[in-house]
């Protein structure tokens, strides 16, 4: 039986990633990737056990930053997460991948789904102020960013009253962008470290 219990997960061919423009590291550009990916034919749901193994697909993530006044929202991801190769890292990201559930493959309005659904599913928050598609993170060099696509939202929360929802995420809490640049960097998984640079140069 599959590790992922027969999850199926959106994925797009890396030559479709390779046509809008393959990088590593993070571009400010996310919508004409999205907009790529979700035209009909190209984005498709795939058995996740297959997608883990198949570098020449990228499955989709949402990925949502939540920050509070300058704050941002970290937790350490526990044994109890099902991606093992992230345990004992920190991370900046909530949300996961886009499943058949959430509705049709070539609609933005099924990745918003999937999104939210991860959301709710991940932690409890405040009403949300402004959202932004913030960024697209991609990380070749690591064994888990090989065969995902980060795609990051950036909220801004109206209060700190932020409650896990799943035992995988850990000493949730905000904290200063300096901190997270200091000494929380080197526990950072890869995603989060390109979005701490991301932010950093955003207020250079």
């Amino acid at each position: 039986m599959s590790k992922y219990n027969g999850e199926q997960v959106l994925v797009v061919p890396r030559e479709a990633f390779n046509a809008v423009g393959a990088f590593n590291g993070v571009r400010r550009n996310p919508q004409d990737y999205l907009a790529a990916f979700l035209k009909p034919g190209v984005a498709r749901y795939m058995d996740r056990e297959l997608a883990e193994n198949s570098p020449e697909f990228k499955q989709l993530i949402a990925y949502a930053i939540f920050c509070h006044r300058g704050r941002i929202l970290a937790y350490s991801r526990t044994s109890k997460g099902g991606e093992s190769r992230l345990h004992d890292k920190w991370s900046l990201g909530i949300g996961g991948h886009i499943n058949p559930a959430d509705g049709l493959t070539d609609s933005i309005a099924t990745y918003l789904a999937g999104m939210e659904r991860e959301i709710r599913e991940e932690i409890t928050i405040p009403a949300a102020g402004a959202q932004e598609l913030y960024a697209i993170i991609n990380d070749d060099t690591d064994e888990v960013g090989s065969v995902h696509l980060g795609i990051v939202h950036r909220f801004e929360l109206a209060g700190e009253e932020v409650s896990a929802n799943e035992k995988k995420l850990d000493n949730l809490g905000f904290h200063t962008l300096e901190e997270l640049a200091t000494e929380l960097y080197p526990k950072l998984e890869s995603w989060s470290a390109i979005c701490v640079d991301a932010l950093r140069a955003d207020r250079a």
